[in-house]
C-alpha cells in the first residue's frame, strides 16, 4: 500500500504519479506485452512497500517514492485494461462477411435524416451458419429503403426502421473494425469507440440475399434508454420546431445529434456549448440547484421536527442527496463521460468534505482527478476533462474567504459573485480553450452571462418538468427560441472570436499557466507574469516553407477530394471534399480547422470541377475565407450555376494561366476553351494543375485516360515528383502512358475507407506496384504530407500519431512501394 499515514505531503505526489503513470501509458504507440506490464506492476507494489516501512526516511525521499510507486502501478492498470480490450477485437477474416446476429439494443437509438444508428449488445453471431466470435459491442447503421412494415416517420418525413432500446433482434449485418478519418488536429473516432466499450462498426443488410430482420421480443434490459426513447418521442410530436425540440432533447436526454450544425456553431462562437449539451458544467449547475433547493427543505422541515436536523444534518442530506440527483439526472441524460467525471468529482469533493477533513485544495483536487482517472484513463485525452478541471482548480485557488462588500441587497451581491466567477474561468480558460480548439468566443462573457441562468434555470427546468407535464414543452420552446434569438445576434458581432493556430506543447502549456496566473489572489507583479508567458502564443506563427519551396497536405476527406498547397506566404485549396452525412461536409469537419491550426488564409481555391465529391464545402470554405480568388472548370459560379458552385464567382480555369508565389510557379494545364466546346464531361474538363515546375506536384481532379494521354503526348517532356491519381483512383485514370511520361517519385490516392466503388482499383494498384515509386492511400496513410525539399519522402498521419488504439492495418504498410530513406 501507499504511504497514506505520512499525510498529505506524501498522499500528493501518489496522487499526482497515478494522473502522470496513465497519461504516460496512452502515448505508446503499441501495447507490450503482459510480461512488461505484470513486470512495472511488481517494481510500483515494491516501490509502495518501501516507502510504507521505511519510517525514518526524508520527506522528500519518500514523496519520490510515492510518486514513482503510484506512476508504476497506474501505468500498468491503464495498460492492462488495454490488453483486455483489445482481445476483444473483430477478427479481420470476418470484417464484411455477412452475419446473422442476435443481441439487444443499448443505448438511446439515434434518428438521422436517412437512418438509425444504435448500440448493440451481441449474444451470438453465426457465420454460414457456423458460431464465431465477435465483440460483445457495436455500433450499427440501419439505412432507411422505403417504407417497411414496422417503420416510424423520421422528423423529414422519412421511413425510418423502428429500433427501440431493449428490444432484442436477429439481424444480417456486416462488421469492420473501427476507422475513422485521421487528420492532424481533428476528431479521432477510434479513440471515442475505444473509449466506449464499442470494438466494431457495421451495417444492417437488407435485401433478397439477406434474412429480413426479426424483433424477436421486447426485454426490460436498459430501462433508463427506453425512459430517455420514450421522452425524446413524446417531446418531438409535441414540439413543431424541430430546433427548439433539439434543444430540448440535448438538454433533457443527452441526445446531442438533435441539434443542428449551424446552431452547433453559434454554440461555438458564443461560447456557451458546454451549456446546451449535458457536460460537467451543467451537471454542476444542477447539483448546486439541487443542494440548494434540498438545503432549504430539510430546513424547513425542521422547524416542525427539530429531531430530523438531530438525526440527519442539514449539510450531509444537501451534499449526499445533491449528489444523488445529480447522477440520476446524468443517467437519464446518457451517462456520457463527461457527466460520469463530473459525478465521481462532485462525489469525492462531497466526500471529503462531510468526513470533517480539512485537506489542502490541491490535495482534494488530485483525488478526484484521481477518482476519474482510475475509472476512465481515456479521459485523460479529452479537451472537457481538462477544461472541467483546470476551471474547478481556478475556483479553488480563487475561493479565500473575503468581508462581505458594505451595502446593496443579497441579490445584487450575489450578482456580482457571479459576474466574479465567470470572468475568473473565463480569463483563466481562454489560452487553454485557443490551445485545445483553436478559437476563443470574445463575447462569451457576455453570452454566459444571460445564457447561464436562462438556461439553467429556465429552459433546463422546463424540459424536466415537461417529461411529467407535456405541455410545458411548449413555453420550454419559446424559451429556447428567445435564447436562439439572442445568441444569432451576438455571432454576428464582428471578431466575436479570436482564432489561433496550433501551439507547440511547450507555449501552450506556458500559455495556459499563464492564464492562471493572471486570476489567482497574487500581487500584480506576479500576475504580470503571466501577460509574458501569454504573449508567446498570441504572436506565434507556424513555421512556413521557404521562399522557392513549397509544401502539400493531402487531408483524409474519405470519398473525395482536397488539397492544401504552402508556399513561404501563400495558401491554395484545391478542391473542397465531399459531403459526410446528411448534414455536414468536408470542409466543416476536417479542412477549415485544418486551416486554423496552421495559421492559413486562403489566398486561392481551385475547384476542378462541379462534382459533390469535389465542391460540397465551397459554400463553407467561401463563407470562412471571403477574401479568397476563385478558378474553377464550367460551370462557373454565381447566378445560374450549378450548386455548390453557386454560392461564389469563379474564374475559368483555361489551359495556359500561370502565375508565380514566392519564388513556385503555378500553372494550368486543362481545361483548353475548344474543351468546353466540344462538350466533355465534367471529369473531363477537371482543372489540372501544375505546381514548381518538373520538382514539383501535379493535381489532376477527374481526369480520364483520354485527356492523361492528350497532355501526354503533347508534352513528352512533362515530368513531377507528387502525382495526385485522378479520380480517386479508378480504372479510368492513370494510365501507363501518363505514369510513364510523368515518372513520379510519390502517388497520392485520396479515397474512402471501403468505399462502394472499390478505389483504388486493383489495376492502378498494379500498375503503381510495377514501377519504382511510393504510393499511398488515404484509408491507410490518413493525412499525407509532402514537400519539395524532400521530394521522395511522403508522411502518413496514421504513421506519425499512431497510438494502440487505432486499428492495424493488415497488409502493406501506409507508404508502399520502396522506402528511400
Amino acid at each position: 500500500m501507499l504511504p497514506w499515514h505520512r499525510g498529505p505531503g506524501v498522499l500528493a505526489p501518489a496522487l499526482l504519479g497515478a494522473v502522470i503513470g496513465a497519461a504516460w501509458q496512452l502515448q505508446w504507440a503499441e501495447l507490450p506485452g503482459w510480461a512488461t506490464h505484470s513486470a512495472v506492476a511488481a517494481l510500483g507494489l515494491l516501490a509502495a512497500a518501501v516507502a510504507a516501512r521505511w519510517r525514518g526516511m526524508a520527506p522528500v525521499a519518500a514523496a519520490a517514492l510515492a510518486l514513482c510507486a503510484a506512476l508504476a502501478l497506474a501505468w500498468a492498470a491503464t495498460g492492462a485494461r488495454a490488453l483486455g480490450y483489445a482481445q476483444g477485437a473483430l477478427p479481420p477474416a470476418l470484417e464484411g462477411r455477412d452475419l446473422v446476429v442476435e443481441g439487444v439494443v443499448a443505448g438511446l437509438p439515434r434518428q438521422g435524416d436517412t437512418g438509425v444508428q444504435f448500440e448493440f449488445d451481441i449474444a451470438s453471431a453465426r457465420l454460414a451458419g457456423a458460431p464465431v466470435a465477435v465483440p460483445a459491442s457495436v455500433r450499427l447503421s440501419w439505412l432507411a429503403a422505403g417504407p417497411p412494415a414496422g417503420s416510424v416517420a423520421g422528423r423529414d418525413g422519412a421511413a425510418l426502421p423502428a429500433v427501440r432500446a431493449g428490444e432484442r433482434w436477429r439481424l444480417t449485418v456486416r462488421l469492420y473494425r473501427p476507422h475513422g478519418l485521421a487528420n492532424p488536429h481533428g476528431f479521432d473516432t477510434e479513440l471515442w469507440l475505444w473509449e466506449r466499450g464499442l470494438r466494431a462498426t457495421g451495417h444492417v443488410r437488407r435485401g433478397r440475399d439477406a434474412p429480413a430482420p426479426a424483433l424477436l421480443e421486447h426485454t426490460w434490459r436498459y430501462p433508463v434508454q427506453q425512459a430517455r426513447q420514450r421522452v425524446r418521442d413524446r417531446l418531438w410530436a409535441q414540439v413543431d420546431d424541430p430546433r427548439s425540440a433539439g434543444l430540448l432533447v440535448a438538454l433533457l436526454a443527452g441526445d446531442q445529434a438533435s441539434i443542428g450544425p449551424d446552431d452547433w456553431a453559434v454554440f461555438r462562437t458564443t461560447g456557451i456549448a458546454h451549456l446546451v449539451s449535458v457536460s460537467g458544467v451543467h451537471v454542476t449547475m444542477f447539483a448546486w440547484l439541487a443542494v440548494w433547493t434540498l438545503g432549504l427543505a430539510w430546513r424547513w422541515l425542521g422547524r416542525w421536527r427539530p429531531g430530523l436536523l438531530l438525526a440527519a444534518p442539514t449539510p450531509m442530506v444537501a451534499g449526499v442527496g445533491g449528489v444523488v440527483l445529480a447522477a440520476l439526472y446524468a443517467a437519464f441524460s446518457g451517462w456520457g463521460v463527461p457527466s460520469q467525471r463530473t459525478v465521481l468529482m462532485l462525489a469525492a469533493v462531497t466526500a471529503l468534505r462531510l468526513s470533517g477533513r480539512r485537506w489542502p485544495w490541491p490535495v482534494v483536487w488530485l483525488l478526484a482527478m484521481n477518482a476519474l482517472v482510475w475509472i476512465d484513463p481515456w479521459a485523460l485525452l479529452q479537451p472537457g476533462f481538462w477544461l472541467s478541471f483546470v476551471a474547478v482548480g481556478v475556483l479553488f485557488a480563487t475561493a479565500w474567504p473575503q468581508a462581505p462588500a458594505p451595502g446593496g441587497s443579497a441579490l445584487a451581491r450575489q450578482g456580482r459573485e457571479m459576474l466574479q466567477t465567470q470572468a475568473v474561468v473565463t480569463v483563466a480558460l481562454a489560452p487553454l480553450t485557443l490551445m485545445l480548439f483553436g478559437q476563443f468566443s470574445l463575447i462569451g462573457l457576455v453570452a454566459n452571462l444571460f445564457a447561464i441562468p436562462w438556461v439553467t434555470l429556465l429552459v433546463t427546468p422546463l424540459a424536466m418538468l415537461g417529461a411529467v407535464w407535456p405541455l410545458l414543452w411548449t413555453p420550454g420552446a419559446w424559451a429556447v427560441d428567445a435564447l436562439l434569438w439572442c445568441l444569432h445576434a451576438l455571432a454576428q458581432v464582428p471578431g466575436a472570436t479570436l482564432e489561433r493556430p496550433a501551439l507547440p506543447l511547450g507555449l501552450a502549456m506556458l500559455a495556459a499557466l499563464g492564464g492562471v496566473l493572471l486570476v489567482l489572489r497574487l500581487p500584480w507583479a506576479w500576475r504580470g507574469w503571466g501577460l509574458l508567458l501569454l504573449w508567446p502564443a498570441l504572436v506565434y506563427a507556424p513555421p512556413r516553407p521557404a521562399h522557392g519551396t513549397f509544401e502539400v497536405v493531402a487531408p483524409d476527406v474519405g470519398q473525395g477530394t482536397a488539397v492544401l498547397v504552402r508556399t513561404a506566404r501563400h495558401t491554395l485549396l484545391y478542391d473542397t471534399g465531399p459531403p459526410l452525412g446528411a448534414s455536414t461536409n468536408a470542409a466543416e469537419r476536417v479542412l477549415l480547422p485544418l486551416l486554423r491550426a496552421g495559421g492559413d488564409r486562403l489566398d486561392a481555391v481551385m475547384v476542378s470541377h462541379a462534382d459533390s465529391d469535389h465542391a460540397s464545402g465551397a459554400a463553407s470554405v467561401a463563407r470562412a475565407h471571403p477574401r479568397a480568388v476563385w478558378w474553377a472548370s464550367w460551370p462557373l459560379g454565381g447566378p445560374g450555376a450549378e450548386p455548390p458552385l453557386d454560392a461564389v464567382r469563379a474564374r475559368p480555369c483555361l489551359a495556359g494561366e500561370h502565375w508565380d508565389w514566392d519564388g513556385v510557379r503555378f500553372e494550368v494545364l486543362h481545361p483548353r476553351p475548344a474543351d468546353h466546346a466540344a462538350g466533355l464531361s465534367e471529369n473531363a474538363r477537371s482543372c489540372v494543375l501544375r505546381i514548381g515546375g518538373d520538382g514539383g506536384a501535379l493535381l489532376t481532379g477527374d481526369i480520364t485516360l483520354a485527356e492523361e494521354t492528350r497532355l501526354a503526348l503533347e508534352r513528352p517532356e512533362l515530368r513531377t515528383q507528387l502525382l495526385l491519381a485522378a479520380h480517386h483512383g479508378s480504372q479510368t485514370s492513370t494510365g501507363p502512358v501518363w505514369l510513364n511520361t510523368l515518372r513520379p517519385a510519390v502517388v497520392v490516392v485520396q479515397a474512402g475507407h471501403r468505399n462502394r466503388y472499390g478505389h483504388p482499383a486493383p489495376v492502378v494498384v498494379r500498375r503503381l506496384q510495377a514501377r519504382p515509386l511510393r504510393w499511398v492511400a488515404s484509408p491507410r496513410c490518413g493525412a499525407a504530407t509532402w514537400r519539395s525539399t524532400e521530394p521522395q519522402r511522403i508522411d502518413c498521419h496514421r504513421d506519425t500519431a499512431r497510438r494502440y488504439w487505432h486499428t492495424p492495418r493488415a497488409g502493406a504498410p501506409a507508404a508502399n512501394g520502396p522506402d528511400p530513406n
